[in-house]
């Protein structure tokens, strides 16, 4: 949990406090759309450079190197005046650092699952997550309460850092994982990474797991939308800033502990797919629920408690299916994976929503994610059991 801290401040520091003293000084929406659609480049590709991590250095001698740049990119972020004449430097620091934050994330995972006995692996995904959520919480809400509370945007940068390089102390705790043995070079060792990651990929087990990244069971999409659709319940902006920020991010974090817990006590696939039936049905309670103010916190809280049970169930599949050997590349071509429903459901709910209005919208992913179960739960039954499990 704490060391993937970093790893979600850096997105809710850029997302919440550097949108907001940007929009202050009169950047654009578009513009700074533009600069945090900027920071998820690399969380797409990560799996690029996964192997790296699997192959060289020790997990945490790349972890402190990635905490290092990642607290660098925050403080710096912090610093640079946000006006629309320094936004090509941001967008440089923002891609350094988010390059930075994803190998702490490698790093992070692969200590996780080695460190981690089977039985455990739902508990280890829901702290994980937790740390995750929490540390967007800790970047954007006290990111932005310490932007207007100290005299210089800076010195909210530097607490931070701090705050994000002491999460590395950890380390000290976590016995380091065997590093993949290398071959003559770099190339053949290479080649042994993506084998390993093809026997994951060809077992049931994994075929399962990667039909689950690409399905939309569980893509909490909807919740990109909560902001842009408050008016239809008449929600005030403090609200809106209320539950859908701070809040929020504590109910999900509270949601992926218990969904970690749950999802190890049940299959962990089954468990995935019931968070999903789940989050379907209150999507389809909160069409039909009055559209008032207090319905709007309600259910949007909801949601995010779900969604936090689908990260965590999400994770403990994976940790489930991956196996130890290359772990860092293996765990990120998952979650590289994972992004393409969030991003083709927020698409599909924009569009319901212009075409249908707000309870279309609601209605329409409840019934494409309970139309996702349907389709795994078959795919799941005509498989054969007898396939080989991954090493």
């Amino acid at each position: 949990m704490f060391l993937i801290v970093p790893f979600g401040a850096m997105s809710g520091y850029l997302t919440v406090a550097i949108a907001y003293l940007l929009t202050k000084a009169g950047v654009g929406v578009e513009d700074v759309a533009g600069l945090v659609a900027a920071s998820y480049v690399p969380h797409t590709w990560k799996f690029l450079w996964a192997p790296i991590v699997d192959t060289t250095l020790s997990r945490k001698r790349w972890y402190l190197m990635a905490a290092i740049v990642s607290a660098a990119g925050i403080l710096l972020m912090g610093a640079i005046p946000a006006t629309s004449a320094m936004l090509s430097v941001l967008y440089a620091v923002v891609l350094v650092s988010n390059v930075a934050s994803s190998f702490l994330g490698m790093s992070t995972e692969s200590l996780m699952v080695y460190n981690t006995k089977g039985e455990a692996h739902g508990r280890a995904g829901g702290w994980f997550q937790a740390g995750n959520l929490g540390g967007v919480g800790l970047g954007g809400g006290a990111g932005l309460w310490l932007t207007q509370a100290m005299p210089e945007p800076w010195m909210a940068g530097a607490v931070l850092a701090i705050a994000c390089g002491l999460c590395a102390s950890v380390l000290v705790f976590l016995p380091e994982p065997p590093r993949m043995s290398r071959a003559a070079s770099y190339g053949r060792t290479l080649l042994a990474v993506l084998k390993d990651l093809w026997d994951v990929a060809r077992a049931r087990v994994g075929i399962l797991a990667l039909l689950i990244c690409f399905l939309p069971i569980g893509t909490g999409a909807a919740a990109n939308l909560w902001s842009a659709v408050s008016g239809d319940w008449h929600a005030s902006a403090e609200t809106v800033a209320l539950v859908t920020g701070m809040m929020s991010g504590i109910v999900s974090a509270a949601g992926c502990l218990a969904g970690g817990y749950m999802s190890d006590r049940i299959d962990r696939k089954t468990s995935y797919a019931l968070y999903g039936l789940a989050m379907a049905v209150c999507t389809v309670a909160m069409a039909i629920a009055p559209r008032t103010e207090s319905m709007y916190a309600t259910f949007t809280l909801l949601y995010a408690f779900i969604q936090g049970l689908t990260y965590a169930g999400f994770t403990a599949v994976v940790l489930e299916t991956i196996g130890h050997g290359a772990a860092a590349t293996k765990y990120n071509v998952f979650a590289s994976l994972s992004n393409m429903p969030i991003a083709y459901m927020t698409v599909v709910d924009g569009w319901a929503s212009a075409k249908w209005g707000v309870g279309g919208f609601l209605l329409t992913e409840a019934a494409i994610g309970v139309a996702g179960i349907a389709v795994f739960i078959a795919v799941a039954m005509a498989l054969p059991r007898r396939a080989a499990n991954p090493r």
